[in-house]
């Protein structure tokens, strides 16, 4: 009842918003994030590595169909269902210096795509996990239409038919799978797996691609990656950390749980040409960002690149890019959460985005600049900090499948940490000009956002094992499973 509860939870404070309009939307609305992020700690404490899925619900929703509603978490959830909740309040507290209209409507859509985000990684039915697929997309669409910067009507509808045609390409696979589960139509996962795996190798090369656009227009991946700079650039911060943070997950975790298992013949055939676009990815997000003057969309190209690489080690089928790609996951969604609010404290401070125009903070703002430097370090991933844990042993597993494409994903740790050091150059060092000479250092509601997070990110870097120990179960399971599929697959 454990994972009913976080589905339920946020969605019934969040219909709460819309109905009452309290007040204190903001502050009603942090409550519940909280009490939300310590029963994911309830099930984490009482989580059994080695149990498999737990804390399950399956019981019948729309029998005609053969739709059940079925719920439940293995390792590989618990990590994504724990990143939410975790980031969750804290996104919702780097608010507390904005005055947004509809305060109310603003958290409430926080709340019902929370929910969402949680459906997804929870989901062990097929339609199911598409109806929570398609639920995260309408928060995030209104909040940045609503709430977005300059042009975001067209911006936002870009990004909203971008999702939504990646979406309904999923939705065929997904039809597909369906009429060739075994006996009576289902779309439980188990049966799923067992009709994608028994389908012919060009079947599940279709299979494969239905699946594959939709997770990496999410995610995104080149070349589907258009829609993201603008996006994220437009929308207003608290919906690019929804974005950035959480919602790309939704595109690796969907490799993990719906596409490697279900079509391990696909996978095979095209999993080369898929690490090959994702490697593209990172040097190409490498790039552009290193010549980006807006501090925004230089942290939106580098997240392209970080999430390439993510794509690439997970693609391998290498057990340390797997889990390679579980801990990058966290590290990069807590990092970039951070840092899009770093670049918000810059804007909101000085009235511009454009680095060109800063300068000399760390001379007026000291324990912004530490903190500042910490999250920078993190996300070069220097070792002792939770970037450098997800990238070693992705760009292991890479080098291991190829060692060209190795090395090439391995620029990333150079081209990272020169777009991210011209950053924090152009922001914090130099004299002090008079766009800065009044920047004050963080306020408290600051702090409680970035203090906890700058310290998880030296705590992973020092001491990963908690979080490799949840997936690493499920994790031999899915790749052992994908492995006997591969054995005995059919001509």
């Amino acid at each position: 009842m454990m994972t009913v509860f976080l589905i339920l939870f946020p969605l019934l404070v969040a219909v709460l918003l819309f109905a009452v309009r309290p007040a204190q939307a903001k502050l009603l609305a942090l409550i519940a994030a909280v009490i939300e992020f310590i029963a994911s700690l309830v099930v984490a404490f009482n989580f059994n590595a080695l149990g498999g899925t737990q804390f399950g619900l399956d019981t019948p929703w729309m029998t005609s169909l053969g739709l059940n509603f079925a719920v439940g978490m293995d390792g590989i959830s618990l990590l994504l269902v724990l990143l939410t909740t975790f980031l969750v309040p804290f996104i919702i507290l780097s608010s507390f210096n904005h005055t947004y209209d509809k305060p109310s409507t603003f958290y409430g859509l926080i709340l019902v795509m929370q929910m969402a985000l949680i459906g997804v990684f929870v989901a062990q039915d097929g339609l199911l996990f598409y109806l929570f697929w398609e639920v995260a997309l309408i928060p995030i669409y209104f909040i940045c239409l609503i709430w977005g910067g300059e042009n975001r009507g067209w911006i936002t509808f870009k990004f909203f038919v971008y999702t939504l045609g990646g979406s309904l390409i999923m939705l065929t696979g997904l039809i597909y799978l369906y009429l060739h589960t075994p006996g009576s139509h289902t779309f439980a996962i188990s049966a799923l797996y067992e009709a994608g795996r028994s389908l012919s190798a060009i079947e599940q090369s279709v299979i494969f691609w239905t699946m594959f656009v939709a997770f990496a227009i999410k995610m995104p991946v080149f070349p589907f990656h258009t829609w993201q700079p603008d996006t994220y650039t437009v929308a207003p911060v608290q919906g690019t950390m929804l974005l950035s943070g959480i919602m790309l997950k939704m595109g690796i975790y969907g490799l993990i749980r719906w596409l490697i298992p279900v079509v391990p013949l696909g996978v095979q055939q095209w999993g080369m040409t898929a690490v090959i676009l994702s490697v593209i990815g990172i040097i190409y997000g490498s790039c552009i960002a290193l010549v980006q003057k807006d501090a925004k969309r230089l942290v939106a190209y580098s997240s392209i690149a970080h999430v390439g690489l993510i794509a690439a080690g997970l693609m391998t089928l290498n057990p340390l890019g797997v889990q390679g790609a579980m801990v990058q996951m966290l590290s990069h969604g807590i990092l970039v959460v951070a840092m899009f609010f770093i670049v918000d404290i810059l804007e909101n401070r000085l009235k511009t985005r454009a680095l060109d125009s800063m300068g000399g903070v760390r001379n007026v703002a000291p324990v912004f600049a530490t903190t500042f430097v910490v999250v920078m370090l993190g996300s070069v991933a220097l070792p002792l900090t939770s970037g450098f844990v997800g990238e070693f042993l992705l760009i292991n597993s890479i080098f291991q499948y190829h060692p060209v494409l190795g090395a090439v994903a391995g620029l990333t740790i150079i081209l990272g940490a020169v777009y991210m050091l011209i950053m924090f150059q152009k922001a914090m060092s130099g004299e002090v000009t008079a766009t800065t000479s009044g920047f004050a250092d963080l306020t408290l509601h600051e702090k409680w956002v970035l203090y906890p997070i700058a310290g998880l990110v030296i705590l992973i870097g020092v001491y990963p094992k908690p979080l490799l120990s949840i997936s690493e179960d499920a994790v031999q399971a899915l790749l052992q499973s994908v492995s006997n599929a591969t054995a005995v697959a059919p001509l």
